[in-house]
């Protein structure tokens, strides 16, 4: 398929700047895929469409302050969105900066006040687009917590009152650039009553990097390349998941990464054989490692029922996984309803529950 299909005109005003509170006031499109019936509704009323025994997969990765600054030999001031570890305090990492080669040596700052932090990081290799690998001179995670400050997505141009608006209530797992956005639409009260209607919850990790940054430049979605990123399905979630579809019950997920984490599990479970069959009692087997797996038109969902998702970029791989599920017809029909009714979009904007 051509990447300019996945293209769509979206007013400015709809990009949602601000988070809504409380969380669950944001909007909610129900898009039925057998009928095409959509409806509009609140995230607050998402227990009317769910059952007892639906199975919730939630991503509980949680966002650090993965951007960091640096100043060069000569003086010159360079920014850093850390990406993903590669081993111990060597990372891939965006830098953003003129002349940034390898061999070079940062000396990162504060982000408070841009006082030298007291550590350096050398480039040690380079790759698309401003991206770079750096081997820090200390564990990475605690110098992040002391010296950088959280990412927002960059068509986000409002400061963020409060850091904890760009996590979810569950984020547990330290170790991603962005946020896993469908996830925040849920409050710890609105998680109690689905518990109280017999809802289950289960969590996956996966750590959000590069590709979520940026749209698919190449003319056909199938020459995409994902970059890698860290995921994990533990046994015993593997376990409630298989339970579930053998029951007849859905498993949901709540947001894109979740479907990745799924669908990657599920791939495992038929040895990777993208034309396999699944197992009945075995869709998806535990899994821990990195996942490049691209989602678009054509792919074989073996362990979704149900998506969870926000409102995506144009050209993004998430709008393209979310019409792989829905069917590109459909889609487009919803979100040029979505930019009738007035929706808000991205990282803040409303959501969408798709049966």
């Amino acid at each position: 398929m051509k990447t300019v299909e996945f293209d769509y005109e979206l007013p400015p005003e709809l990009i949602a700047q601000t988070p809504l509170e409380p969380r669950d006031a944001s909007r909610l499109m129900v898009l039925d895929r057998r009928s095409g019936e959509i409806t509009h509704r609140h995230f607050c009323d998402l227990p009317e469409y769910l059952r007892p025994d639906d199975l919730l997969i939630h991503n509980e990765s949680r966002v650090f302050p993965a951007r960091l600054f640096a100043r060069k030999p000569t003086g010159g001031k360079v920014e850093i969105l850390l990406l993903r570890q590669r081993t111990g305090d060597t990372w891939e990492a965006l830098v953003k900066g003129k002349r940034v080669q390898v061999g070079m040596r940062l000396i990162l700052l504060d982000g408070s006040d841009d006082e030298p932090a007291g550590v350096e990081a050398e480039v040690t290799g380079a790759g698309e687009r401003g991206m770079r690998v750096l081997a820090f001179g200390q564990p990475v995670l605690p110098l992040a917590e002391r010296a950088g400050v959280t990412p927002l997505p960059p068509y986000i141009h409002t400061p963020l009152a409060d850091a904890e608006r760009y996590q979810t209530v569950y984020a547990r797992v330290q170790g991603s650039a962005a946020a896993p956005t469908a996830g925040l639409h849920f409050t710890p009260e609105l998680l109690h009553r689905l518990r109280d209607l017999g809802v289950q919850s289960a969590f996956v990790t996966l750590h959000i990097g590069l590709d979520t940054f940026r749209p698919v430049s190449e003319e056909r979605i199938e020459d995409h390349r994902m970059h890698t990123e860290f995921c994990s399905l533990k046994p015993e979630v593997a376990q409630e998941v298989n339970q579930a579809r053998l029951r007849g019950d859905r498993v949901i997920a709540v947001g894109t990464t979740a479907v990745r984490v799924l669908e990657t599990a599920a791939l495992a479970a038929v040895g990777g054989q993208a034309g396999a069959e699944s197992c009945p009692w075995r869709s998806v087997v535990a899994y821990e490692g990195n996942t490049d797996l691209f989602i678009h038109p054509g792919f074989r969902f073996r362990a979704l029922d149900v998506l969870i998702t926000n409102f995506h970029l144009p050209r993004s791989t998430l709008l393209m996984l979310v019409s792989a599920f829905v069917g590109k017809d459909l889609l487009d029909r919803a979100y040029a309803e979505a930019i009738r009714e007035r929706y808000r979009f991205y990282s803040f904007g409303d959501a969408m529950l798709i049966l």
